[in-house]
């Protein structure tokens, strides 16, 4: 299987608090992206300051370079993945590059295991919990809160493999799940728990699949919240 796993990390600096949805601080900008090609190339993407050091954000023009391969590599067959990257990476790659109908066409082709996760649990669940329950050995380098904070003091570097890590970790643990033909993760409670994954689906089927059981939720995450932005940016109603 060619597999391609993509991550970003954002400047935007904030604290947020327990329970409260990240969007309420967006819009948001990318400092840096990685691309890995499993077992392949990989590549750190970040624009140049008047210096030639690595700038805050992404120009237009990066950005949209970065959304351009990966339009490539899914037209080369290749699965290109990312852990939550419907709901985030991609809809914020699509507004740093300003071209939104170019991100939702990728990320209705993409596959988002955490997404196809969400669908069969009801809620989502975090990159290093799953690659814990999974016993991928790589760990994360960094937490994700700390990585705008980290490019505001200058260690580009740092953030760069925190990155890139990121998308080596997703790699590894999409293969885990082909092999396993299913998803584990460490709860809340220090348990590893599991559920079928027989196979990835893209996130355009995992849309038109009925939605997940919340029944048993006080406060259900709704499902469109994933997705709304791509019916907004290719006018349809999934």
């Amino acid at each position: 299987m060619k597999l391609l796993s993509f991550d970003i990390e954002i400047s935007d600096v904030f604290e947020l608090g327990k329970h409260e949805d990240i969007e309420k601080y967006s819009p948001f900008h990318i400092s840096v992206a990685a691309t890995a090609v499993h077992e392949g190339e990989e590549r750190v993407w970040y624009s140049e300051d008047k210096e030639g050091r690595p700038a805050l954000n992404l120009t237009r023009e990066r950005a949209h370079e970065l959304l351009e391969y990966l339009d490539e590599m899914q037209q080369r067959e290749f699965k290109v993945c990312a852990w939550n990257g419907l709901s985030f990476d991609l809809k914020w790659i699509g507004h740093q590059a300003d071209d939104m109908a170019l991100a939702a066409r990728i990320a209705l082709k993409s596959y988002d295991p955490m997404f196809q996760f969400f669908n069969q649990a009801g809620f989502p669940v975090g990159l290093g919990k799953v690659a814990e329950g999974m016993g991928i050995p790589q760990e994360k380098l960094m937490d994700g809160a700390d990585a705008p904070k980290q490019w505001h003091a200058g260690n580009h570097q740092e953030v760069m493999d925190y990155c890139l890590g990121d998308c080596q970790m997703t790699n590894l643990i999409i293969r885990g799940i082909q092999e396993a033909r299913q998803v584990r993760w460490v709860t809340a409670k220090g348990h590893i728990s599991s559920k079928p994954m027989p196979r990835l689906k893209s996130v355009e089927e995992v849309i038109l699949e009925p939605e997940p059981d919340q029944s048993w939720m006080d406060n259900p995450m709704l499902k469109t919240k994933f997705y709304d932005w791509v019916q907004e940016a290719t006018g349809t109603i999934i």
